[in-house]
């Protein structure tokens, strides 16, 4: 058994002495995104730092808590909190409850985050669901010796985003009249916000919108065989030629103002799976 294994099992251990639940749906809560929190009735809460293994999150609007019991009628496991290659967790760390989640029970893991723009048509407070994405973190969860148990060594990517799961929450939009857009997000590795050439160079390559998350957890996740779902919520517009100086107080702040959009499609794609 691989340490890594190891690690997984004691951690699920751990976990099982205060629930039982088999949820089949994973949640990831990013920056200013923790709202569908409120929304979960919650059967029990634990610490990160309770969790073996677990890394403790360091970054403002992150909470550091797992969260189990049920949304839309569904039983889901929720991390209010994730972790990010600037804090400088190594990938294995940052992907590791989402491995955590896979020997629980979760199939299907939905994924949130706080975005800039790069596509022109977008604006603050847009929300975009993630069609494809572009991996700039200069880094990989899967490097190193591949644990056959849990996954294959050359895992596909040509659908890193549930084609299955964006109908359905497409649906949901348009039904619940919350207007979306759709596209690629790329990960850059943060940090610090990128320069007006940077910029221009993540739009020339394809991106629409630029974060510094959820590849990593995407990846894992698609390695074990899940589905993923993932969206962004649009917090500043990232156009070379129109750049303005932006804080993080300000990103929170529209990210909490866009938050109930994001969490009624959730809570609406939780719903209808």
């Amino acid at each position: 058994m691989t340490e890594l294994r190891k690690q997984i099992d004691e951690a699920v251990k751990a976990i099982r002495t205060k629930t039982a639940s088999a949820p089949k749906i994973g949640i990831i809560l990013g920056t200013g995104l923790g709202g569908l929190v409120q929304e979960i009735e919650k059967e029990i809460v634990i610490d990160y730092q309770d969790i073996p293994h677990f890394p403790v999150s360091t970054v403002e609007s992150h909470h550091g808590k797992l969260i189990f019991g049920t949304l839309a009628g569904k039983r889901v496991v929720a991390m209010q909190g994730r972790f990010h290659f600037y804090e400088g967790y190594t990938m294995k760390q940052i992907t590791f409850p989402v491995r955590v989640m896979k020997f629980l029970g979760v199939d299907t893991l939905l994924i949130s985050n706080a975005a800039g723009a790069l596509d022109p048509l977008f604006q603050r407070g847009d929300i975009m669901i993630m069609a494809d994405h572009i991996n700039l973190l200069g880094d990989n969860p899967l490097v190193g010796p591949n644990d056959d148990s849990l996954g294959p060594r050359f895992p596909d990517m040509s659908e890193p985003y549930s084609k299955q799961l964006i109908a359905i929450a497409e649906e949901a939009a348009l039904d619940l009249k919350i207007r979306v857009q759709k596209g690629v997000y790329v990960a850059m590795q943060g940090p610090n916000l990128e320069t007006r050439a940077e910029y221009r160079f993540l739009r020339t390559i394809g991106a629409d919108v630029v974060g510094m998350s959820t590849i990593p957890e995407d990846i894992v996740a698609i390695h074990m065989g899940m589905r993923v779902f993932g969206v962004s919520i649009v917090t500043d517009e990232c156009f070379p030629e129109a750049l303005k100086p932006i804080t993080i107080e300000e990103v929170i702040a529209v990210a909490n103002k866009a938050e109930p959009k994001m969490t009624a499609i959730m809570k609406e794609v939780v719903k209808r799976l």
